[in-house]
Parts: structure tokens; sequence; C-alpha cells
């Protein structure tokens, strides 16, 4: 007979003494069950990047503090049922305190793995085990691929967010991996917030890797000096733990500032809380050796803002990225500009930009910014020149693929109706071409 502990995992939430609770938010406390409290059962499975995705996979996974080591077996999936393995991999561990208890999270990075290879995985301790799940590698040349890009989901996940990210990955089953522009959560260090944000797609973060880069609610209220003297917040203790991200970026920034390349694009992960000079020098460098033919970034907040709000509080705090890293972003042709933080959507065109601009900066270099929104909260849309596409009150997630010299852009509702459509063209010594193309019914 399985222990009680074994199947508490797979037990609908109710009452120790025997009845169900009343109907509660999941943030309330049930009676004698704490929500997303870890177990033996390795839960809030991941995959990242911390190297090449051709030849390197990274998992990182939950569990109850034990006794046994962790591990991970891996071997290369099969048509019929998966043979036995007794090769095990030993795990990085590291504990953390929270409201739902002490955890631990671990991390095995597989290496030496084969380029656009179907691999299967599963990790635990030898006795609770995970099913076994899927990955695939990717190719070590340039090839079609899509991703999906989703703007903050921060609150109400579990009410409002989940059904917007299981459309998204019903859109796109074979996305190569999830983009997260910041604000995940709306508190920090809130373990049953992050218990949400990994329950809402369910096993699919075990499946197509996660790509994230912090926003302002990865921060807490706890504070650092940094080498100016300045006091800043520090980034959500939950966050290394549970991602292992590149190393690649600026010292004191390692795996929120990082890059990587896959299938013929380089992606730039942008930290825009922080330290954004030390990262204007870093980024020159990144883009100034970049082999790829396309190269897309990702930050939290927006070098242009479409919302009321943001415009007439945060311009000087706009003002900052305008001067420390859209210059660099326009001399080496950046395609693609992903954001977050406004709470509504809007997108540029590939001259569009806001009166006041420095004239003297080349406009016409093919660039387009989006700011978009997956989660409930939301903002007004205000007036600014730079936008051909807007809407606000809409949750949306965006499906991005790239084709040789295309990229090919779709932002849809959570109901999965087509708002705004794009595409972008390689031109031999002239900016991309930019063809709209917009719903006929859109907004």
């Amino acid at each position: 007979m399985k222990s009680f502990i074994t199947l508490l995992p797979f037990l609908p939430v109710v009452c120790l003494f025997g009845h169900s609770p009343s109907p509660v938010e999941v943030n309330q406390p049930y009676p004698g069950v704490l929500a997303y409290a870890p177990t033996p059962i390795p839960d809030r499975i991941v995959l990242t990047w911390t190297g090449d995705p051709a030849t390197t996979q990274a998992v990182t996974w939950r569990s109850a503090p034990m006794e046994r080591k962790a591990v991970a077996q891996i071997q290369e999936a099969t048509p019929g049922p998966l043979p036995d393995v007794k090769d095990r991999i030993p795990a990085t561990t590291r504990s953390l305190e929270a409201e739902t208890g002490k955890s631990d999270y671990h991390t095995v990075e597989f290496a030496g793995l084969s380029a656009d290879t179907l691999y299967a995985y599963r990790v635990g301790d030898g006795i609770n085990w995970s099913e076994w799940h899927h990955f695939k590698t990717a190719s070590s040349e340039a090839k079609p691929f899509s991703f999906i890009y989703v703007g903050d989901a921060q609150n109400n996940i579990r009410k409002h967010w989940s059904r917007l990210i299981r459309e998204a990955i019903r859109e796109a089953p074979r996305a190569a991996f999830t983009l997260h522009a910041g604000d995940l959560v709306n508190n920090a260090n809130n373990d049953i917030q992050w218990g949400e944000w990994f329950a809402a797609p369910g096993w699919v973060n075990a499946s197509i890797p996660v790509v994230a880069t912090p926003g302002n609610h990865e921060y807490n209220a706890e504070t650092r000096i940094d080498e100016a003297g300045n006091k800043v917040r520090l980034l959500s203790r939950h966050w290394q733990p549970q991602f292992a991200f590149p190393e690649n970026g600026p010292e004191g920034l390692e795996e929120s500032s990082y890059y990587f390349d896959y299938q013929g694009a380089r992606f730039v992960i942008l930290n825009s809380n922080e330290q954004l000079e030390k990262q204007a020098e870093w980024l020159r460098e990144v883009l100034s050796v970049d082999p790829q033919k396309w190269t897309l970034l990702a930050f939290h907040h927006p070098v242009f803002y479409p919302s009321k709000n943001r415009l007439k509080n945060e311009g000087q705090r706009a003002n900052r990225r305008q001067i420390l890293w859209k210059p660099i972003l326009d001399e080496f042709n950046v395609d693609l500009v992903l954001t977050g933080h406004d709470h509504t959507y809007a997108r540029s065109g590939i001259e569009n930009v806001p009166v006041g601009y420095p004239a003297t900066q080349d406009v016409e270099n093919g660039t387009v910014y989006v700011v978009s929104v997956s989660g409930p909260k939301m903002y007004k849309v205000g007036e600014a020149d730079w936008m051909v596409r807007s809407i606000q009150d809409t949750q949306l997630y965006q499906v991005i693929r790239i084709e040789g010299d295309t990229l090919i852009y779709e932002a849809r509702s959570a109901d999965n109706q087509l708002f705004d459509s794009f595409k972008l063209h390689k031109r031999d010594g002239a900016p991309n071409l930019l063809e709209e193309r917009l719903p006929s019914t859109g907004r």
C-alpha cells in the first residue's frame, strides 16, 4: 500500500478532517492543507538552457527535503515502451524557505546531446520519480522554428492566466520555447503565486523550454547597495533556484541578463531593472560578434510607453533606455524588441518613433517594438505616434515564426482571435521590409 504522502499530490485539495472546504481563492489558506506545499514527488519541472540548445538541456525541479540524492535519467525517445536505464545523473541542489515550507530545488544539465533529436527524461530521487517527459534539441543549423512570447502574467494567475497560456500552446504545440517578458508573478517571494505560475501550463514547462527576463515584480522590498552607492532592490530568491539560465551576461547579472542562439537567430535577454549602463556595454559586445541572420531582444520595461499612466509618470525612465540602449539597437539593426510592463498592447512599424527622438539617429533600420500583456491587469492606451497597432483590456499571446529570410508574427487574444500580424523580410544592404497583415476585423 502506498503511503499517504506519496498519494498526496494526486488528491483533490480537501480538508484532512474529511470534508471539502467552501470555494475560496487559491491564495487563501485551506483548512488542513497548504496549497502548493512541496512533497517527495517532483513538481515545478521546467526546462531551460545554460548552454547550446543543440547539444545541452537543463532541467530544474522541486521536492520536499529528502535524504536521497536527486538524480535524472535520459535516453533517446523510442516508438514503443522505453527500456529501463541504469545511468543516473546527479543533480545540484539548493534549499529555499517559503511560506509553503522548506523545499529543495534540483538542477541537472544534460550535455553531449545530438542535435535535432527527441529525448525522454525523468527526474526524482530513485524512488519518487516524475513521469517520462520529452524534449527535442535544436538543430545545429538555421532551420524554421516558432516560439511563444507573452507579457506580464502577474495577477490572478490560476484564475485568469492559465487559459491564456494553454490557448497559446494549443495554437503552437510545437513551439521551440516560451518567452516571458517579466512580471511572471505579482509578489517576488510569494511561493503560492509561483506555484500558480508553474501549475498554469501544466506539464508543458517540462517539455517546452522556458526563457524569461525579470520584471519589477520579480524584485522585492529588500535592498542592497550597488557599485554607485545606490539602493537596489533584490531579485526574487526564487529566481535562480528554479531557473537555470545562461551565465554569460554581465557580472552580477548572471541568469537575468544573457543570450543564446537558436537555429539562425540570436536572442538577447536584458534585465531592465538595474545596471543599464553595464548592460549597454555588454550588449554592444554581444551584437558586434553576432553571426546569426536574426537578432531579437527581450526585456521587461518598454523603450516606448503606450499607456496613459506610463507616458505621464515614467517618461524619464524610458528615456534612459532610449539614450543607453536604443542607439545600439539602431547601430546593429536589431529586428524585434519584445517587452511587457505596460498592461496594454502596442506595436510599432519600422520607421515610427516618438516625436522628439534625436533626428541624428537612423530610424529606418527595420526594428519593430512590441509591448504586450497576457494577464488580467489592464491599463488604458494613450496617444503616442509610434504605435501602428494598439489595444487595451485584452489578454494576448504572440506566436513568432522564423523561416529563412522571413519572420512571421501573430498576436492572438485569450479566445484565439487574431488581432495583429505582420511579416519582416530580410533584404541585402537595406532595412527589413515590413509587410502588414492586419486582420480585416482588427481594431
